[in-house]
Parts: structure tokens; C-alpha cells; sequence
């Protein structure tokens, strides 16, 4: 088996990208202190067309050269925006009938194996703060959450890890 070169990687430009259908998925990152999660965060949206990135509240936004570092350049072809309030963000998506979950363990979530996305319409996740996760005002509001089942001691994932793996699973399962 040998390893392929970049030059054999078949990859869209960022023209293709932008003009591509996109999973039909908007994440909402609330309060990521982290600039590298950040960008690790926009290098999977672009790996799997996802819609759009909403920054909200203290989640830094591009231009940065951490985000880049990253980001890989993922910046310049997934769709983002700035949003002060993640809660305002939530009740706009759900007011245009996005379904909108917290990713976030609560009593009585789905357990992110159990997730039947609904294969005709828009959904939205928001993922929380590193150290204080989604805030519960956010995740009373969407009323639904999805949790990674983990089996170890610390019962926790880099937000980063838990986007690529909640992304993953949505566009499998909405692609199958």
C-alpha cells in the first residue's frame, strides 16, 4: 500500500466549494476559547460541505493566524458569521424550522448513536466552551440535545474531537 501525493488527491477549489451542494448542517460554536479548536473546527466543516459556522459570544473569528495555523485556509470557503448571542442565533434557526441541538450530556439526551437526523430538513448543533459546555439557557431552549457515549474516567471531549465525531455521524447517516 503506498501512501497517495497530494497532487493525486482529487480536491474541489475553493470556486467548487463555494458553488457545491452543502450538507444541510450549521454548527454554532458558543464561547470556544480556543483558537486552534476554532480553526480545527472550519477544516471539518470544510471536509464534509458543511452550510455555515456561526461565532458566537467570546469565539474569535478570522482573520488569525492561530485559526489559520488550523485551518488550513478553510476559513476562506466555509460560510461563517459573527453572532454576539449563540440563544438569539438558536431561536432564529428554529423560528426558520432548522432543528436545533445542543451537543452536551443532559438529562433524557439522545445518545449520539440513537440520532436519526431528519433527512428533509436543515439542523443545527451547537457546541459549547471548553470548560462549561453549552450554556443552559441554550440547551433549554433547544430542548433537544445529542451526547457521545464515552465509557473512560473524564467523560469529556476536545470540542474539537466532538464536532468532527457529531459531523461524521450526521453526514453518514444522512448520506446513507
Amino acid at each position: 500500500m503506498r501512501k497517495l501525493k497530494n497532487e493525486e488527491l482529487i480536491r474541489k477549489s475553493v470556486a467548487d466549494f463555494i458553488a457545491s451542494k452543502k450538507t444541510p448542517l450549521t454548527l454554532i460554536l458558543d464561547d470556544i476559547r480556543s483558537l486552534n479548536n476554532i480553526g480545527s473546527v472550519f477544516r471539518t466543516a470544510d471536509a464534509f460541505l458543511i452550510k455555515k459556522i456561526y461565532l458566537c459570544g467570546i469565539t474569535a473569528c478570522p482573520p488569525h493566524k492561530d485559526i489559520h495555523k488550523t485551518a488550513l485556509g478553510a476559513t476562506e470557503n466555509v460560510q461563517w458569521e459573527y453572532a454576539e448571542n449563540s440563544l438569539l442565533v438558536v431561536k432564529e434557526l428554529m423560528e426558520q424550522g432548522c432543528s436545533v441541538w445542543a451537543i452536551e450530556q443532559t438529562e433524557g439526551a439522545t445518545l449520539l448513536n440513537d440520532f436519526k437526523p431528519e433527512k428533509d430538513r436543515s439542523h443545527a448543533f451547537v457546541l459549547g466552551n471548553e470548560v462549561k459546555g453549552v450554556d443552559q439557557e441554550v440547551v433549554n431552549t433547544c430542548g433537544q440535545a445529542i451526547e457521545i457515549p464515552q465509557f473512560g474516567t473524564k467523560h469529556s471531549l476536545n470540542i474539537s474531537v466532538a464536532t468532527g465525531m457529531v459531523i461524521w455521524d450526521f453526514y453518514t447517516k444522512m448520506n446513507a
